[in-house]
Order: C-alpha cells, then sequence, then structure tokens
C-alpha cells in the first residue's frame, strides 16, 4: 500500500522542531506499561521521548522526513550528553548565548548524515532548535507582526499569569476577545495563509470545513477553561520560550528516566505502511499523531486495519483529527473498540488546543 502524502511534499526541511501535540494526555490515553512495545511517529522527538519514562521494552519511532529524524536524533545526543538546564538551553526553552558550545558537545553522538545536516544549519542551532521548524516560523511571525496588532505586551503578560477558571474567563471576556483580535486571528489562521505559512497545502486535501473558526473556537478554550500558567504550547506561541510550565518531555521530573531508557529507543525513515509491510514484531501502543488527517478515507480504513494485525490483543491507538474527520469506520467494528469516554475527557485536558478530536481506540482480538 503506497504512502500518499510521499508523493504530494518534500522532507527535506524540518517542518516541526517541536511536537504539538500534548504528551500528558498522550501517555493517560496509551496507558504504558513496562515491557510493552511501542510505535510511535517521530515529528520532532519529545513525544517520541515521553514514551521512554514509562519503562516500555521498545519504542519504535517512524518518519517519512530525515529532517524530522535529524531533531530526533540530536535530542536524543542531548539528553545522553546535557544536564537538563542545558538541554533546555539548546533547544531554546530558555535563553542562552552558548548554544554552538552545547550542540558541539553533543555532536560526536550523531551520525554522520545528521551531523551534517546541523553543521549545515549554525542559525538553527544558535536561535534554538526548537525554532527551527516552518511551523515554528510560522509562530514567529504572529508573535512579532500580528499579535502586537491586537494586545501589548503587557496584556499578554497578564494573561500567561493564569488564574482561576472563572479569573481566566473574566479576562478573557474583559480585555482579549476583542474585534480586533478576532478579525486578524481570522485572517492569519486562515487555510491559505496557515497551508503557505505553516504547514503544507498537500496537508489540507481531505480537510473539511473552515481552519479559523475551529482555531478560535479552541483558543478560547485554552484561555478560558484550562490555565495559561501550566500551558507550555500558548506560551511558546506568545512568547518564543516556555515560562512556567514544560512539555512533558522536557520537564526535569522525567529527565533520569528518559536518559536511562534511550537504548531502548530506535527510529527509521519509514511510511507506517512501508513499515506495516514488513513488520514482524506485535505493537501494545501506537502514538498515530494526526497521519490520518493525509489519507484519503480508503487508505486510512486500509492502513487501520492493517495495524490490526501487527497488534497485541488490547493494544492502543491515539491520533488526532484537525479539520480531517478520521475515527474508526463501521466495517472494523469486530476489531476496533472506541474509547470514546475517556478519549473526550482527555481531549477536554489537551493544553495543544489545535485539534478538533483526540481519538482512542483499542484492538479486541
Amino acid at each position: 500500500m503506497r504512502c500518499e502524502i510521499a508523493g504530494r511534499t518534500s522532507f527535506n526541511e524540518i517542518r516541526y522542531a517541536q511536537c504539538w501535540e500534548d504528551a500528558d494526555i498522550l501517555l493517560k490515553a496509551l496507558d504504558i506499561h513496562p515491557g510493552h512495545v511501542c510505535l510511535s511517529i517521530a515529528s520532532a522527538g519529545d513525544n517520541t521521548l515521553a514514551l521512554l519514562s514509562k519503562n516500555p521494552a521498545r519504542v519504535i519511532a517512524l518518519d517519512l522526513s530525515p529532517a524530522q529524524l535529524a531533531c530526533l536524533e540530536l535530542r536524543v545526543a542531548a539528553f545522553r550528553t546535557l544536564s537538563h538546564p542545558e538541554l533546555l538551553e539548546l533547544l531554546g526553552s530558555t535563553m542562552s548565548t552558548r548554544r554552538p558550545d552545547l550542540y558541539r558537545r553533543c555532536r560526536a553522538e550523531l551520525s554522520p548524515a545528521v551531523r551534517r545536516f546541523w553543521d549545515e544549519r549554525p542559525a538553527a542551532i544558535a536561535g534554538g532548535i526548537g525554532a527551527s521548524g516552518k511551523f515554528e516560523r510560522y509562530l514567529e511571525i504572529f508573535r512579532r507582526r500580528v499579535l502586537p496588532l491586537a494586545h501589548c505586551r503587557e496584556r499578554v503578560a497578564r494573561l500567561l499569569l493564569g488564574g482561576s477558571r472563572q479569573q481566566c474567563r473574566a479576562f478573557y471576556e474583559r480585555e482579549w476577545d476583542t474585534l480586533r483580535w478576532r478579525l486578524i486571528f481570522r485572517i492569519f489562521c486562515s487555510r491559505p495563509v496557515v497551508g503557505r505559512l505553516g504547514r503544507e497545502r498537500s496537508f489540507f486535501t481531505y480537510a473539511q470545513g473552515g481552519l479559523a473558526g475551529h482555531l478560535l473556537k479552541r483558543v478560547r478554550h485554552a484561555l478560558t477553561t484550562l490555565n495559561p500558567a501550566d500551558n507550555p504550547y500558548l506560551q511558546w506561541i506568545l512568547t518564543g520560550r516556555h515560562i512556567s510550565a514544560l512539555p512533558y518531555a522536557l520537564r526535569p521530573e522525567n529527565f533520569q528516566a528518559i536518559r536511562a531508557n534511550l537504548d531502548r529507543l530506535e527510529w527509521h525513515c519509514l511510511s507506517l505502511e512501508d513499515y506495516l509491510a514488513g513488520c514482524d514484531r506485535a505493537i501494545d501502543r501506537w502514538n498515530l499523531s494526526d497521519i490520518f488527517e493525509y489519507m484519503s478515507p480508503i487508505n486510512y480504513r486500509r492502513t487501520l486495519e492493517r495495524i490490526t494485525t501487527a497488534c497485541n490483543p488490547g493494544a492502543r491507538l491515539a491520533y488526532w483529527n484537525l479539520i480531517v474527520p478520521r475515527s474508526r469506520p463501521q466495517e472494523l467494528a469486530s476489531l476496533l473498540r472506541p474509547l470514546d469516554d475517556l478519549a473526550g475527557q482527555l481531549h477536554q485536558e489537551d493544553k495543544a488546543f489545535f485539534y478538533s478530536r483526540f481519538i482512542m481506540e483499542e484492538v479486541t482480538l
């Protein structure tokens, strides 16, 4: 079975220098136990590394993009080589003037191809590798050029102080949710602008409905129902670093557990379809990111069916929908059981608030 997206776009540059999916809800959904074998879409590597904190027997990371795997490999080298504060500096979570020196300390741990990749990108190193993707550059444009048209720095700072749900809602309604804010947000977060500056136009091939209106509702949820002071994704969007919260893989309490389990991680430059064609081991837990957004309904169904043949009984799948509805079709009801109640609850907790749905399914074989 061919990979659709492979023929529609290039994979030579970093698209996502961070994982913009909340590992906290992912780990709750997958409920990884020691001994489990996990498969994870690599992206920039953060959530793949987060899985290691739960002591699985193996984590298999896949990505079509050598650039995304270079992000994962440099993170692995940094976890091996640097202290936790130094790791945050290299990624850009905290301010630093010594990132080139930190990179040089990690460099010997990299494969020759990945060493060349990063050696050719000194500006990406100096600016923090977590800021080096196309999507992060889109967010930087928003932060530097668009956001100031609606809100001053002082108001942004007050938003990020957070508070109780009642306080957050009052601030949003009284000071944040202005006509100017809604107008510029709808323009900058429209599908044409995001397709050109943030994602890829080909990623919207199967999209249904408008993007900006959906995102505006999710932003309201993130600013009023969730606490901005606890949201690392929101903090990066609005400030370009992490102020008072970190994603799961970057928290100090998870650093040693991830470092101790790095030898349990392997990665491959393969599509999921190609990996499944030669898969010779049973997988217990699947972090599938949002890859089904890029598949036709028939290829999604075929891929999902093929996944069930590579699972142990009771295996769990977790993935996200943005504006392409994908969940287990009725034809596969005998193979997969949706876990809609738990998925819906976790979606309400999702600090990486872009997505319209969080999907969980369990293999019934």
